[in-house]
């Protein structure tokens, strides 16, 4: 018969069950450990954190306290010298007040008389010169040249109708033959500004200004064709009263480019179409004509040519006008002073060859 097992409490099932729990109660209470520890750690971390931001915070602020402080100083410091300034100017005019009453207090009888009898000086030298003006008449522009200096030129001013040409060719921009073919290639505004156009104008100018304020007047400018300074008004007369549309003549004429050749002939057969007939004509040129009223068939031109241009051209100008010859001399061309001097003489005009720094 076999022999019955008996059953314990402390047999080896009973131990695993409870090392088993025993395991189990020690690894819970290592994880929640754990997380008490991490937890800790980041809270910590983020405290760590806002208070370096307050440090930084705290910083900035004991910065800005010093500027603010300095700053602070600064105005301080520039008051307080504001405030002595005030005090040295009042002290001034206290000073140049009483200063003044004591010239006040010393001027006498005579020096008071004195000071009027200059007063009415001057007012008699003011009416003199009111009543110049007023026999001057009212001149319509004004020219003041450089140091408001004009020249004593004799040359006759005045006449109900007044013609000015202006030679417009290429010669216009210089005096030499070199210069002006270096000049003929360049853009318009350099030919504009060119010293010898630029006087020309100026002398354009200047004639405009002396124009008595009952006449009529036309400006020409001529090359190989001629065109009026106003288009449009060509063979007719302008008033010299019409001062705004005198100026504007003057301000289309700097935007003229000199070019081309010279046709004494057609200008001269233009002035013959004007009606009624001027009675003065001021001819601003550098030298004698280049073609007549037809193109040239040669590139050249020689001396006793330009003249027997010059003659032809003469020919067809109405007797009985004087003519007014301002020349600027151009290289080259050692016969047209004599030609334009001729022509001056005979008319019974004038005849001048200004300086550079005319008018």
């Amino acid at each position: 018969m076999a022999k019955k097992r008996r059953f314990t409490t402390f047999s080896l099932s009973f131990l695993d069950i409870m090392s088993c729990g025993f395991g189990a109660v020690a690894l819970i209470f290592l994880i929640i450990k754990h997380d008490v520890d991490n937890r800790i750690k980041v809270e910590n971390q983020d405290l760590l954190s806002e208070v370096s931001l307050l440090q930084e915070d705290i910083q900035d602020g004991e910065e800005g306290m010093v500027r603010a402080r300095n700053t602070l100083s600064a105005l301080d410091q520039r008051l307080a010298d504001a405030d002595g300034l005030a005090t040295r100017i009042s002290q001034d005019i206290e000073a140049s007040r009483s200063r003044l009453e004591e010239l006040i207090s010393d001027q006498d009888d005579d020096s008071i008389e004195s000071l009027e009898q200059k007063v009415r000086q001057l007012q008699s030298q003011k009416d003199e010169l009111e009543r110049v003006q007023q026999d001057k008449g009212n001149d319509v522009r004004q020219f003041i040249g450089q140091g408001n200096r004009q020249y004593l030129t004799g040359m006759k001013f005045g006449g109900s109708h007044i013609l000015i040409l202006l030679d417009a060719s290429a010669s216009m921009l210089d005096e030499s033959i070199v210069n002006i073919i270096r000049r003929r290639n360049m853009p318009d505004g350099i030919k504009r500004n060119a010293e010898k156009w630029q006087r020309s104008m100026a002398t354009v100018d200047w004639l405009s200004s002396q124009f008595p304020g009952e006449s009529l007047y036309q400006i020409y400018t001529f090359n190989t064709d001629v065109t009026s300074v106003l288009k449009g008004s060509e063979n007719s007369w302008l008033k010299v009263s019409d001062g705004a549309q005198l100026e504007q003549g003057i301000l289309n004429l700097r935007k003229t480019v000199p070019e081309g050749g010279t046709s004494l002939e057609r200008v001269f057969q233009a002035v013959s179409l004007l009606n009624p007939r001027p009675d003065n004509i001021y001819l601003i040129t550098d030298g004698l004509p280049t073609q007549g009223l037809s193109k040239p068939r040669k590139n050249t031109i020689s001396g006793p040519e330009r003249v027997k241009l010059f003659n032809k051209a003469v020919g067809l100008l109405p007797d009985g006008i004087p003519v007014n010859v301002i020349l600027a001399p151009m290289e080259g061309d050692p016969m047209a002073a004599a030609a334009f001097w001729q022509l001056a003489q005979i008319t019974q005009g004038s005849f001048i060859s200004p300086s550079k720094d005319w008018p």
